[in-house]
């Protein structure tokens, strides 16, 4: 199946982006009659046969349109502070996003060793694993933001909400004894993990502090660890 993105799709007929018109003509070498599927990153997900195969402007007939394709019943949130190696958070962007996954907050915290991140980047990260994935929702990826004001602008929220910390892991209960079938937003630390302070002031603002198991898990590990979690208690 040729699957490609297309935020901006209106109308019975649409023109691909010169990138996506290259990769259907020159790398795949579709032709005009050929059919392909369309996404748009919010629920649509198109059937299109291609009229003109032009590797700058492939033009598409839609024949067939779904949508709300494949919509998740809860949504997952997680915050995370961005790793060292930008591969790593990248790396959690793609699975997570493969897994499933709303939306994804970018932390500054006390013990934060990136506090710059090119959101555009892990964008194009996320798209092209909602294309691996066939899936039709395309992740909402916040830029970052500092602890503080993060956690002030979640007190209006209506959803479980949980930080993961190692300060007194073996007395913490596990993520899956806390959560209950919905909505979910889970913190996730640095490397060096929230300061006591944070804990805090996330505590104070209706946050649950839980373990993710008895292992010490990289910051990109642990994030994808409670993404999956959430994924299968909302499944059960």
């Amino acid at each position: 199946m040729h699957l490609f993105y297309t935020p901006d799709i209106t109308g019975v007929t649409y023109t691909l982006n010169e990138e996506e018109s290259r990769h259907a003509v020159r790398v795949l070498r579709l032709e005009a009659g050929d059919v392909i599927r369309l996404i748009d990153g919010a629920g649509g997900f198109y059937t299109a046969e291609i009229i003109d195969a032009h590797q700058k402007h492939c033009s598409v007939k839609i024949t067939s349109v779904q949508k709300e394709f494949e919509k998740r019943a809860q949504r997952i949130h997680i915050a995370i502070a961005p790793t060292k190696s930008n591969d790593r958070t990248e790396w959690f962007v793609e699975k997570a996003t493969e897994i499933g996954i709303d939306e994804i907050s970018l932390l500054d915290c006390d013990n934060s060793e990136r506090t710059v991140v090119k959101t555009e980047r892990l964008q194009k990260v996320a798209i092209a694993a909602i294309k691996q994935s066939l899936k039709a929702y395309l992740p909402l990826i916040h830029d970052m933001s500092s602890f503080k004001k993060f956690i002030n602008s979640t007190k209006e929220l209506a959803v479980q909400k949980f930080i993961a910390h190692c300060h007194s892991r073996e007395s913490l209960p596990h993520l899956k004894s806390k959560f209950t079938k919905g909505d979910a937003l889970i913190l996730i630390g640095p490397e060096g993990d929230f300061s006591a302070e944070e804990v805090k002031l996330a505590v104070e603002n209706g946050f649950i502090e839980i373990s993710l198991g008895s292992s010490r898990l990289r910051t990109e590990t642990a994030a994808l660890y409670a993404c999956t979690t959430i994924n299968l208690l909302n499944h059960d």
